[in-house]
């Protein structure tokens, strides 16, 4: 037997300080983060210090100043005697909604043709390719700037305008279609939506724990959807359909009433769902086939179609390969909406940085607060997405 180094009872002597690892990854964590605060220090001062040389003023003052200019598409009130601080909201807006948009869009677009990729139809799974390989290969702003000069403004004049009945109109001006207006009584509508959103929340978890323990299986799709429309209609009925429309109409030049969707939208979102879309459909194309292949033969020999088993085993499976890649194509779609300024679209960079900046001269807190709405973006979208990674992972029994 070997003899202990040290007498019994006596504890082992303590490392250094410099030594300890412990201590050690505090001391270079901390020294990390004051050597990069002072770095941001360092050029924040200097940016300050050269712009009162230069006489250049700071601060936030000038966002309650008259802007006095026009926005081509607003989703609030204003106009010309509206604030600059206003215009950064507009532009916030105008810049949320196509992003939610794209990602909507490009998300159904592209896990159908991921889908179709893998088809046993050779006509279907060549067409798939043949798109990803023309969209994903063609800058995404050449696209932007094809879609809105080639097609939108090639469109006909009002007083030809492409129409559906008489209540959408198509033409370069953009898409007119009748504006809702809403009644007294449709707050009640909207309340029974949102409890058939909840209900259908909890019969989803229902059925999953029924068909654990009984292996019996639920139409929670066609339940959900007679809830969704049923309940709502209900109420809508009730309350004696608190709901008219306001119908666009030709006046000399252009269409007056109704509600707008500019050319410059429809492009720049076109352009973003097609764009995406082929990279998205590689994604789910690469997640499905990660699959083993003996699921499919397992779910096949229970006697699921082929559809059932796409849909309940191998998609399922596959979410957790799709997730992290689609994650980014989600923040490129967000960040590539920035490119709207080519065409003319008032998002963020057009609005505020652009004609805001402009008029103002304050550049550096202009591109901070775009900055700072940009990244707020993509941690949100990010969070959301890892949530939700978390949420489809494979747990170990």
């Amino acid at each position: 037997m070997s003899e202990d180094p040290t007498p019994s009872g006596t504890p082992a002597a303590k490392p250094p300080p410099w030594n300890d690892p412990f201590i050690r990854s505090i001391f270079f964590q901390v020294l990390a983060v004051a050597i990069l605060g002072y770095f941001f220090y360092f050029i924040f001062d200097n940016t300050l210090a050269n712009m009162a040389k230069s006489g250049v003023s700071t601060g936030f003052a000038f966002l309650s100043r008259e802007a006095g200019f026009g926005i081509l598409m607003s989703l609030i009130d204003y106009d010309e005697t509206y604030s600059y601080g206003r215009t950064f909201f507009v532009g916030l807006l105008n810049t949320a909604v196509v992003a939610a948009s794209g990602i909507v869009l490009a998300t159904l677009l592209g896990f159908v043709l991921g889908v179709a990729r893998l088809s046993n139809n050779w006509l279907i799974s060549k067409l798939a390719a043949l798109y990803i390989e023309i969209f994903r290969n063609v800058p995404l702003l050449l696209q932007i700037i094809f879609w809105s000069v080639a097609v939108f403004q090639a469109l006909p004049r009002p007083d030809k305008s492409l129409q559906l009945g008489d209540a959408f109109f198509l033409n370069n001006r953009g898409l007119f279609l009748p504006d809702p207006v809403f009644g007294a009584g449709f707050e009640f509508v909207t309340v029974a939506f949102l409890i058939a959103i909840a209900g259908v929340y909890f019969l989803k978890n229902w059925a999953r724990k029924r068909q654990e323990s009984t292996g019996q299986q639920f139409p929670v799709l066609y339940t959900s959807l007679a809830l969704l429309i049923g309940l709502p209609l209900i109420v809508f009925l009730i309350m004696g359909m608190p709901l008219s429309w306001e119908y666009a109409k030709l006046e000399r030049f252009s269409f007056v009433g109704g509600a707008n969707i500019i050319p410059e939208f429809m492009a720049l979102l076109w352009a973003l769902t097609m764009y995406t879309a082929a990279f998205i459909a590689e994604i789910v194309r690469s997640g499905i086939q990660a699959v083993s292949h003996g699921q499919s033969e397992a779910a096949h020999a229970l006697g699921l179609r082929n559809g059932p088993t796409l849909r309940l085993v191998i998609i399922p499976q596959a979410m957790r390969v799709i997730i992290p890649p689609l994650t980014s194509q989600y923040l490129n779609l967000t960040k590539n909406s920035s490119l709207a300024t080519a065409i003319g679209y008032p998002d963020l960079v057009s609005v505020f940085m652009g004609t805001t900046l402009n008029q103002t001269g304050q550049a550096v807190e202009i591109v901070a607060m775009t900055m700072a709405v940009y990244l707020t973006f993509s941690l949100s979208i990010s969070m959301v997405m890892n949530w939700y990674n978390n949420r489809v992972a494979l747990v170990e029994r």
